[in-house]
């Protein structure tokens, strides 16, 4: 399938691992331009260094304004076509395993930039009539994790911030998605496998091995895999489809509407 992204270009948070960067790789693969931004802009420049004339690298912590300030500048300069708002997670925990730094903690990296930064992008893309907002949160926004009870908060409070904006601006030509992903072969879920480890006293591959149990499909998912759907959303193609929270969880999600 031609996606018809080959001359559009694309700002992709959080790029130097997991989705993120896989999801820069396939749409510079696709033949679009991306701008990549991320706090490790040495990592950054080594990666993507042979798509250098379609790569634009933005360096910094997307919880400080001065880095949305570069974002901003950058999608008003040079056309952009969609952006993917996608970081890391806060840290594991139960509710009473956490007190009120780790809640503030956790707003600013998993909820305030990307309210921030949506509210100066939408106008931007609203007024060029087109344009794709796509939002990479958890599994947690449908069928919470116990232990991760900052996630489970916060990327609910995304979702419903995703779809107020997405009726907003719904008839702009500009579309607004949420992707809920679950355990995949990335840096993130160490933290996750580390946490159940630590909690069980089990060793880390066993660990593993429970989760990948309780998996419908029997494996945990590739960022490649998440990428081919996340680009997909950010094309032409994807046009009728607006305001959903869309699951990549082989089937763990147990409920009717997973």
């Amino acid at each position: 399938m031609d996606l018809k992204i080959a001359n559009q270009r694309f700002i992709i948070c959080g790029a130097s691992s997991g989705f993120g960067h896989a999801i820069a790789k396939q749409l510079l693969i696709e033949g679009a331009s991306v701008v990549i931004v991320a706090r490790r802009g040495d990592q950054l420049r080594e990666q993507f260094h042979h798509f250098n004339e379609k790569v634009e690298i933005i360096e910094g912590s997307l919880i400080y304004s001065e880095t949305l300030d570069q974002i901003e500048k950058s999608a008003k300069n040079n056309t952009i076509h969609g952006i993917v708002f996608n970081a890391g997670g806060p840290p594991t925990g139960t509710p009473l395993q956490t007190d009120m730094k780790d809640w503030d903690s956790a707003w600013q990296l998993v909820m305030r930039w990307k309210i921030d930064l949506a509210l100066r992008i939408a106008p931007i893309l609203k007024e060029s009539g087109y344009g794709r907002m796509v939002f990479i949160e958890s599994q947690t926004v449908k069928q919470p994790l116990p232990t991760l009870v900052l996630s489970n908060a916060f990327r609910a409070g995304i979702a419903g911030f995703a779809k107020s904006l997405a009726l907003e601006i719904a008839d702009s030509g500009v579309t607004v998605n949420l992707l809920a992903p679950g355990s995949h072969e990335t840096p993130a879920i160490e933290r996750v496998i580390k946490n159940n480890s630590s909690i069980k006293g089990i060793p880390f591959e066993q660990a593993k091995a429970e989760l990948v149990s309780n998996i419908p499909v029997g494996r945990m998912g590739t960022a490649e895999e998440f990428a081919s759907l996340a680009t997909w959303l950010l094309s032409p193609h994807s046009g009728y489809v607006t305001g959903q929270t869309i699951s990549h969880d082989g089937g763990i999600v147990s409920g009717l509407f997973g």
